[in-house]
Formats: structure tokens, C-alpha cells, sequence
């Protein structure tokens, strides 16, 4: 295959023809786009993208925001400092605690300094263009999948699909549905999903389907085998997750700015979290539509042209992403090695490192995400994140990127090294109190002193230290609290002042509990990761639902144990030790009844009878979220989740004959090497005397080798029911 064209002639899609079994292709023909392999090493900007016009950078909001947050720093580390040296030169100790205040201080510092660049920004209520009335350009919506709920899945792009229709500008728009999913029965589910939505929209609706026989390089390698065999087709093509929802509108205002920005490479919108109704996720819902924007907008405005990208809700320049975006394997064995996990991060500064504009719309409508269910859902992907943005240490200092590009690094960096620091900040002060309580004063220190050097400090400046500190860590949530409160609709959507303030209010203290609890949970990622344990790619869960109780106190027993052990020990060592440290205390004591709480649906539901916790997309659902729960509820009655592969296959002779369609040609394979999975598959087919039979001598792998071998589904269909 000649995999070197480019977009320059723009083939079209021809349209879909049925072969001689009577299936309409499931992909168009392909129109491949070459994806070199980036070399991080060197790079030469002769290599890359000539915008039309400079870049502009904006430098007044960079020197604001990282200006600022270094003043501030530079003050709380004095008022540290002169905290712990009233007594005179500091010990080692006091040293260590002031090290680490300073990087924990500085952080949130530029947390702060940034809000406070959005929260001025939001104040002007910045608008957008009108949605556009044509477009000269062709955008392919991906839809990457990994054994998802298959009736929500499709039951969204249907919506979507339906919602840009509705706008007029359908026929700029090609929809795909690219499977990754290493399970039989999610496999054929979604199979019978895309059947079923193209048997009922026609053959010319252009939605279409891939599914890869091995699932190199996850998402990153999805879209990459999208670019290489079907790029040349289109201009933009807009990435989603399985649980993205955008309305027509956002989607074609989105293509409408690539079109009006030829150097754009991505343009990220600012997904906001809906349809989620337990205690946990209503509080992540909650919080991200009130604080998200103004954390977001000053992100947005610093990093100018030099932004972000999310891995979803985003549209790209194909010929960007094709020519900057072939993301190498790094050296070595996972944690540290191997593909990159965190692709989105690094895509986003190729792309930028080639020439191209990196943007983002925050203030964009009609962009959705969901989240997941529970703390210990939470705790799982976050896991997998954790180790991409580790991984991104080997990779901020590669060639000839932007240095807000390594910002965004350094930031994805910090936000998980900042609970073990952290909890080393929290180990350090304890050390002192015990210090000061049990160990006899030094008399002989190495410098000449009339007195004995105990570590002391002084309490009424340390008082004040920790009230800037909260300050500065609660500021974001105010700001975007008084622009909810000064907002009318928004603020009445939310169920009226008093409702809008006690459900900050809640917001607040559950994230204090819980935060000692995700601090630990992050400090033992990052702990795995440095001793080099991978954590692998799980799918993750995202219907509402409880865990059972027996797996949240396995693990959370250790957390609780180690409150418990603080707690004592802090009120044996001072009162004020423990008043001082009774947050984290309380929060990892109760740290099995909080997690259970996290996914209790009557909990959340309960708050949101009450009005509480609620968010204006919640009080009045969006038109498309109300379309996608239908035609899910609609998928679901027609079992797309529940059919078992096999019998699906057996008992369904069209579905089994559109499977054998839609499957690759075989690779031939060298002689002497045996596919061990299809082997004991053939062996067990050839044996079986019924499909249930079959079904049960069959493991998932060989289920998998199944389904790829064309001969063996025709014994398959041969044997009895």
C-alpha cells in the first residue's frame, strides 16, 4: 500500500456499493496519509509548518500568571522561613519542611494566579461567531471504542449525528466508529449496533466502522491507523471518547474555526460533565461546571497559541496530525518505556512544535463528557494517568519544543508528585513536633552559642501562613462561585443563592475528606511506578453503581489503619498537633465509609431532590443528552449489551455473514509458526458436538482467534444448537 499520499487532491468517499453478499462496506475506500515516526531527539524547525502569519505570544498573561505565582511564592517562603527561624539558624528539619512547603506553596500559587487571569477574562463574557451557515471542508468524527457499553455508545453518535444533521451541514461530516475492544461479546455487540443504526439510516448516512485485530499502541495507535488508511479523505477529523456528546452546533463551530484559522493544528473545546448521579460523581459534575471554565479560560489565555489537547472533544488538522504525530516507542520497559500512554499531551506539542496553532474555545457550549462512578473508579484511571505523565519526564526536554509545551509537562508532572511531597511535608512536621516533644535540646552545635538550639517557630505567623495557604487553594472555587452567583440564569439553574452556596459548601468539605484519601492513593501510583510496576490499560467503568463493600474495604483498610495509628500518635505527641492535623486524620478514618458514600446512587439522588449540588445542564438537560438516553434505552431493549457472541453468531445468519464481510484479509502466516489460541480454538470447534458445547470449552483468547478465522466460524455455524 502506498502510504505516502497526502491531502492535496482530497479524494472523496465513494459511496457505499453492496458487495456480492449483499453488506454494504463497513469503511470507504482507503486514502492512506504517511505518519512518520518523530525523532525527540532532533529537530529542525525547516522540518515543520510556515504559518501565514506570526505567531503571537501572549507575554502579558504569562508574566502575570507565572510572575505572580513566583512573587507569591517568594513571600510564603519568607513567612516560612521567618516562622521557623525564630530561634535562630534553622536544623535540618526545618530545612527539609521549608523545601518542601515552597514546592507545595508554588504550585497552587500558579493554580491561583492563573484563575484569577480567567475569572478577569469570564467577567467580559466573551462570545462566539455565529454558527456557520456552509463549510468548504470535509471532518471525519472518530469514535475510538475498548469493550464499551455498546447501546450509550451508539446510542450518542446517533445523537449526534442526528443534532448536525439538523444544522444543515450534515453532509460535511463522515462518522466512524473505531473498535479497539478485545472482548468477543463486545466485539459482535458493537457489530450488530452498526448494522442496526445503518439498516435504519440507509446506506448513504456515512457512518462507518473499523475494528483492529490487535489493539497496537491503544488509542494513539487507533487513531494513527485511522490517519495512515483513511486521512486523505478529510480535512479535520474530531476526536471523542465513548462517553463524548457534542451538539451540531459546537461541531460545526468547531470545523467553521479550523476553517477561518489555517494554522490551527487542534482546537480544544472544554467538555463539561453531565448524566451523573452518584454522591462522588455529582460532586465532580458540580464542581467542574462551576470552577472548571475559570480555571480553563486562564489556562486558555496564557497558553495563547501554544495550548493543550485532551485526547477528546477536539477537532485536528489531519495533515498536522499526520505529519507531527507518529509518536515513537520509548527505550526501555514500561512504567518508563515502551509507547506513550499519555498520547494527547504529547501530540499536542509535535503538532505545536511543527508550526501549528494549538488552541482552545473553553467558553465553546455543547461539549459533554461523563465521569466515572466512584472514588475507586477514580483511583483506577487515574492510575494509568499517573504513569503517562511520569512518562512525560523523558520527554519535556526533547528538541525544539515550545516552552509552553514543557510547561504543560511540568504541570501533568506536578499535579501527581504533589502528593507524595505532600505527604513528605505532613511526615517532616510530625518529625519536628516529635522533635521538640522527646529528643534532649543540642548544646554543641558546630557554630558558638550561649544557648541550647530547639526547633521552634513561631505560632501566630505560622497561623497566618496557613490562612494564606487555604486562601490561595480555595480562591479557584470563589471565583468561579462569584461568577455563578453574578451569573442570573446560571445562578437560578443551580436552585437560587442559598442552594448555589450550601452546594459549594458540600462540595468543599467532601473534597477535604476526600483529598488525604487521593493523596495516598497518588503517592502509592507514583511509589509503583518509580519501582517500575506498569499498570496496563483497563477499560474504564462508567455507569452509575455501587462497588460491592468487600472490595472497598480491601482497599481502603491500610488508609484507615495508618488514620487511626496518626491519630493516636498525634494527641499523644501535642493537642495542637492533632487539632492541627484533623483533617487528614478524619479524612483517612473514614476513609471505607467515604468511598462506599462516593458511589451510592440514593445519596446522590437525595441531594439532588433536595437541589442541591446542582448544575444548569442538570436542571434543563441538553436536547442532545435527553436524544442519546432514549435511543440508549432504546439499544438496550434490543439486548446490544447482553447477546452472547457466540450464540449471537449461531443463531443469527446475516449478522455472522456481515461479520465474515467486515473481517481484514488474512495476513499469510510464516511457515512453522503456530497461533496457539487458534490452534486449541480449531481444536475445540472440530471436537464440539453443539454450540454449547463450543462456548464452554472456548477462554476469551481463543473466542478472539475465533472470530478472526473465517473457517472456523463456518464450522461454528455447522454445529448443533
Amino acid at each position: 500500500m502506498d502510504r505516502t499520499a497526502t491531502l492535496d487532491a482530497r479524494p472523496q468517499p465513494e459511496a457505499s456499493a453492496p458487495d456480492a453478499a449483499g453488506f454494504a462496506p463497513a469503511m470507504p475506500p482507503e486514502a492512506p496519509l504517511a505518519m512518520p515516526v518523530q525523532d525527540l531527539a532532533s529537530w529542525s524547525p525547516d522540518q515543520g509548518h510556515r504559518p501565514a502569519r506570526p505567531l503571537r505570544t501572549p507575554w502579558g498573561a504569562r508574566l502575570f500568571v507565572f510572575g505572580g505565582a513566583a512573587a507569591l511564592t517568594a513571600y510564603g517562603a519568607l513567612q516560612m522561613y521567618e516562622t521557623i527561624a525564630v530561634s535562630g539558624s534553622p536544623t535540618a528539619l526545618q530545612w527539609a519542611l521549608l523545601v518542601l512547603f515552597v514546592l507545595n506553596f508554588s504550585w497552587i500559587a500558579l493554580a491561583f494566579t492563573g484563575a484569577i487571569l480567567g475569572f478577569a477574562t469570564l467577567l467580559r463574557r466573551p462570545h462566539l461567531p455565529a454558527v456557520p451557515t456552509a463549510l468548504a471542508t470535509r471532518t471525519a468524527v472518530l469514535m475510538p471504542v475498548y469493550n464499551e457499553a455498546t447501546a450509550r455508545t451508539f446510542a450518542g453518535l446517533e445523537a449526534m449525528r442526528e443534532s448536525v444533521e439538523a444544522t444543515g451541514l450534515g453532509r460535511s461530516f463522515d462518522w466512524f466508529v473505531l473498535s479497539d475492544s478485545t472482548q468477543a461479546d463486545a466485539w459482535i455487540a458493537e457489530e450488530r449496533a452498526f448494522l442496526d443504526l445503518r439498516s435504519r439510516l440507509g446506506r448513504d448516512a456515512r457512518i462507518f466502522y473499523r475494528h483492529r485485530p490487535k489493539n497496537h499502541h491503544r488509542k494513539a495507535g487507533n487513531i494513527g491507523d485511522f490517519v495512515s488508511r483513511w486521512g486523505g479523505h478529510y480535512d479535520h477529523m474530531l476526536v471523542l471518547d465513548a462517553d463524548s456528546l457534542m451538539t451540531g452546533d459546537s461541531m460545526v463551530r468547531l470545523a467553521a474555526a479550523m476553517e477561518a484559522d489555517p494554522d490551527a493544528g487542534i482546537i480544544q473545546s472544554l467538555p463539561l460533565i453531565i448524566n451523573r448521579n452518584t454522591l462522588f460523581a455529582r460532586v465532580q459534575q458540580f464542581a467542574a461546571r462551576i470552577y472548571g471554565p475559570v480555571i480553563a479560560t486562564g489556562l486558555s489565555v496564557w497558553s495563547g497559541r501554544d495550548g493543550n489537547y485532551w485526547g477528546h472533544n477536539a477537532i485536528i488538522r489531519t495533515r498536522a496530525f499526520a505529519e507531527a504525530c507518529g509518536l515513537p516507542d520509548l527505550t526501555g520497559r514500561p512504567p518508563f518505556g515502551g509507547h506513550v500512554l499519555s498520547h494527547d499531551f504529547v501530540e499536542a506539542a509535535l503538532i505545536r512544535r511543527a508550526g501549528w496553532a494549538v488552541t482552545m474555545l473553553p467558553t465553546l457550549s455543547g461539549s459533554y463528557e461523563e465521569s466515572p462512578p466512584s472514588l475507586i473508579d477514580v483511583a483506577v484511571r487515574d492510575r494509568r494517568w499517573a504513569q503517562g505523565n511520569l512518562q512525560h519526564g523523558r520527554i519535556i526536554g526533547a528538541a525544539g519544543l515550545a516552552l509552553a509545551s514543557r510547561q504543560h509537562f511540568a504541570t501533568g508532572i506536578a499535579g501527581y508528585v504533589a502528593s507524595p511531597l505532600w505527604l513528605a511535608q505532613l511526615v517532616v512536621g510530625i518529625a519536628l513536633v516529635l522533635q521538640t516533644a522527646y529528643v534532649r535540646p543540642e548544646y554543641f552545635t558546630s557554630e558558638f552559642g550561649l544557648y541550647a538550639v530547639f526547633p521552634r517557630f513561631d505560632p501566630v505567623r505560622a497561623l497566618k501562613l496557613f490562612g494564606l495557604t487555604m486562601g490561595i487553594l480555595l480562591a479557584p472555587k470563589f471565583l468561579g462561585l462569584i461568577l455563578a452567583l453574578i451569573d442570573g440564569p446560571v445562578r437560578r439553574a443551580c436552585g437560587g443563592t442559598f442552594r448555589l452556596l450550601a452546594s459549594s459548601l458540600i462540595e468543599i468539605l467532601l473534597s477535604a475528606l476526600i483529598a488525604p484519601i487521593a493523596m495516598l492513593i497518588q503517592s502509592g501510583s507514583v511509589f509503583q511506578i518509580l519501582a517500575g510496576r506498569d499498570t496496563g490499560w483497563n477499560p474504564q467503568r462508567r455507569d452509575d453503581g455501587s462497588i460491592p463493600f468487600r472490595d472497598i474495604v480491601r482497599r481502603h483498610r491500610w488508609h484507615t489503619a495508618l488514620g487511626l495509628i496518626t491519630g493516636v500518635a498525634a494527641f499523644a505527641i501535642a493537642t495542637s498537633l492533632f487539632l492541627w492535623m484533623s483533617p487528614t486524620i478524619l479524612g483517612l478514618v473514614l476513609a471505607i465509609p467515604i468511598s462506599w458514600a462516593s458511589g451510592q446512587l440514593g445519596l446522590g439522588l437525595a441531594l439532588r431532590r433536595a437541589g442541591l449540588l446542582m448544575t444548569p445542564e442538570e436542571r434543563e438537560p441538553p436536547a442532545i443528552a435527553q436524544a442519546a438516553g432514549a435511543l440508549a434505552a432504546r439499544n438496550a431493549a434490543h439486548g446490544f449489551d447482553e447477546a452472547d457472541s457466540l450464540r449471537a453468531l449461531h443463531s443469527e445468519p446475516a449478522l455472522a455473514r456481515a461479520h465474515v464481510a467486515m473481517l481484514p484479509a488474512a495476513e499469510p502466516r510464516p511457515r512453522g509458526r503456530i497461533d496457539p489460541e487458534r490452534t486449541l480454538a480449531q481444536a475445540k470447534v472440530v471436537e464440539a458436538e453443539t454450540l454449547a458445547e463450543a462456548a464452554g470449552w472456548l477462554n476469551p483468547k481463543e473466542r478472539m482467534a475465533l472470530l478472526h478465522d473465517r473457517a472456523l466460524l463456518d464450522r461454528l455455524g455447522r454445529l448443533g444448537a
